[in-house]
């Protein structure tokens, strides 16, 4: 089950309690990481060797409809990093972000281990990157 960041969990209280306006980006963008981060954030990110963050819009047709009350989606189409140019490391976990690079970590969950050599096509099937509030 993913995890809330800090600065995420900040941002729904004072919007759904104290009414704070807040306008989420337009698109979020799924980093992987080598050492996982925390709700604090932190982590080691994925770096070289041609990674990118892969963006995912904010939209009712990017994210399976949460129903029957248990607050969960999945992605609806495959998240492609593409070929490897280099090494990634071994991949323990994801993080979705408000930025294509920096920004804010808002979501992340352990996964793996996958260990990502040069010359591997990196893909997130669809359906298979689950959020999930509870």
């Amino acid at each position: 089950m993913a995890a809330a960041s800090d600065y995420l969990e900040d941002i729904l209280f004072n919007w759904y309690f104290r009414g704070v306006a807040h306008t989420p980006p337009a698109t979020f963008y799924v980093g992987l990481f080598t050492v996982a981060p925390t709700d604090a954030g932190g982590g080691t990110e994925v770096t070289g060797g041609g990674y990118a963050r892969v963006a995912i819009t904010r939209a009712a047709g990017s994210w399976t409809a949460a129903s029957g009350g248990n607050g969960s989606g999945t992605n609806v189409s495959a998240l492609s990093y593409g070929t490897t140019s280099g090494v990634w490391g071994t991949v323990v976990a994801f993080g979705i972000f408000d930025a294509a690079s920096a920004g804010n970590l808002l979501i992340w969950d352990t996964v793996g281990p996958y260990t990502i050599g040069s010359g591997t096509t990196v893909a997130i099937p669809a359906n298979s990157l689950g959020l999930r509030f509870s």
